[in-house]
């Protein structure tokens, strides 16, 4: 845990695979998991639609198990945000959002 996962448009300033590395590394530099733990993977998109003056967007949603304080979760998507900010370009719309996983229904093989 956690579940990386970052949906962009196809138009990334940066190859995709040196995004993914950043953005797994920057989840390893929170301190909030171990290295081996983290799975971070990226979908390309070539059909969307963004608001005025948008060039392209990176979305990146974090799973994560249940439990984490809010100022935790603040400091994870900030760290990841901050992240994209250096590879992106300023007309690239980035988010981040931290989902909770429930450890009561969450199964894994």
């Amino acid at each position: 845990m956690p579940h990386i996962i970052i949906e962009h448009s196809e138009d990334l300033p940066v190859l995709p695979q040196v995004l993914v590395e950043k953005i797994h590394n920057a989840a390893f530099q929170s301190n909030l998991f171990d290295l081996e733990t983290i799975k971070t993977r990226a979908i390309s998109y070539q059909q969307y639609l963004l608001g005025a003056g948008g060039s392209g967007f990176i979305h990146i949603a974090v799973h994560i198990l249940a439990g984490r304080s809010i100022e935790q979760k603040q400091m994870l998507s900030e760290q990841l945000l901050e992240c994209l900010k250096t590879y992106c370009r300023a007309s690239d719309s980035l988010s981040v959002n931290i989902y909770d996983i429930e450890h009561e229904i969450y199964r894994k093989n």
